[in-house]
């Protein structure tokens, strides 16, 4: 067998394995959850047809659009909420940790809530912001409150705090990353030219590290717009998202031609962040090359 021949046999037999998975589960579906977005509901049941009613619905009726709404507030406050915490933690860990394996620990410390169950991540809080829980038993310790107090619970709030502690990971890492990759003698060099440790920071750290302040964004972002799990737990009547009504579709209201109309359009508002962080970043590494 001649060489081109066993490479173009190597690259097949490499390609085919992802190349199969993609196709049976991610094309697929999303053909299948496509075709269904045109479909009508006949209770019921739905039957085929091909008709833009169900996103005509999604657009015109209010509670589904507010629903997209309050799940971008909400996906936009982690992010940020996010960031303000995860970019501190990184850069004490790069500038300021001279040790490498205290530097170590302190990372996983942070990696490793990852290798617990989300569910019992997210139902931690919950016993903390609970009747019952850590944050009243600790303000009625200390006189602030004479009985328990639900407000803490239930709440868009509740969700936000939950949701910045699950997904903080996927802040920290790719900051903690680009702030590893910047060269010391960058800054040594602000420093030899008289510029202050500020101006350092602003005019080089920060600007080099925005990078990876946009992948974590995004992966929060992305990641805390389809979630689910935590506006069942902490969220409340206030703190339905979108995911939540996508699964109702599919389930106690049988109206999968909505249901998959609804999942369409959250995947193309994923798809439009990913792309547009995408061209930022690039825009970024192009400017602060």
């Amino acid at each position: 067998m001649s060489a081109p021949s066993s490479g173009r046999l190597w690259r097949v037999a490499v390609l085919s394995p992802p190349l199969i998975w993609t196709i049976v589960f991610m094309f697929i579906p999303y053909s299948i959850l496509f075709v269904y977005s045109f479909w009508e509901q006949v209770y019921p049941t739905f039957q085929p047809a091909f008709q833009f009613g169900n996103y005509l619905q999604i657009v015109s009726d209010p509670q589904y659009f507010n629903v997209l709404l309050r799940t971008l507030k909400i996906a936009l406050f982690v992010s940020l909420g996010a960031a303000l915490v995860a970019f501190p933690y990184a850069y004490f860990l790069v500038f300021k940790v001279k040790s490498a394996s205290v530097r170590q620990v302190l990372y996983m410390a942070v990696v490793a809530p990852l290798w617990v169950s989300y569910l019992l991540r997210a139902y931690t809080w919950k016993t903390i912001l609970g009747t019952t829980g850590i944050l009243n038993s600790f303000l009625m310790s200390i006189g602030i409150l004479s009985e328990p107090s639900s407000v803490f619970l239930y709440n868009q709030a509740a969700m936000i705090v939950t949701l910045i502690y699950v997904f903080i990971p996927f802040m920290v890492m790719p900051i903690y990353a680009v702030l590893e990759k910047i060269p010391k003698s960058l800054t040594e060099a602000s420093n030899d030219l008289g510029v202050g440790r500020f101006r350092t920071f602003f005019l080089v750290t920060l600007p080099l590290s925005i990078p990876g302040i946009v992948a974590g964004f995004t992966m929060t972002f992305c990641l805390t717009f389809g979630d689910f799990i935590a506006p069942f737990l902490v969220g409340g009547p206030d703190g339905l998202m979108v995911a939540n009504v996508i699964a109702s579709q599919f389930g106690a209201a049988l109206n999968w031609p909505l249901g998959a109309a609804l999942a369409l359009v959250m995947m193309m508002i994923v798809l439009t962040i990913i792309t547009i962080s995408d061209r930022f970043e690039r825009l970024g590494k192009g400017k602060f090359a």
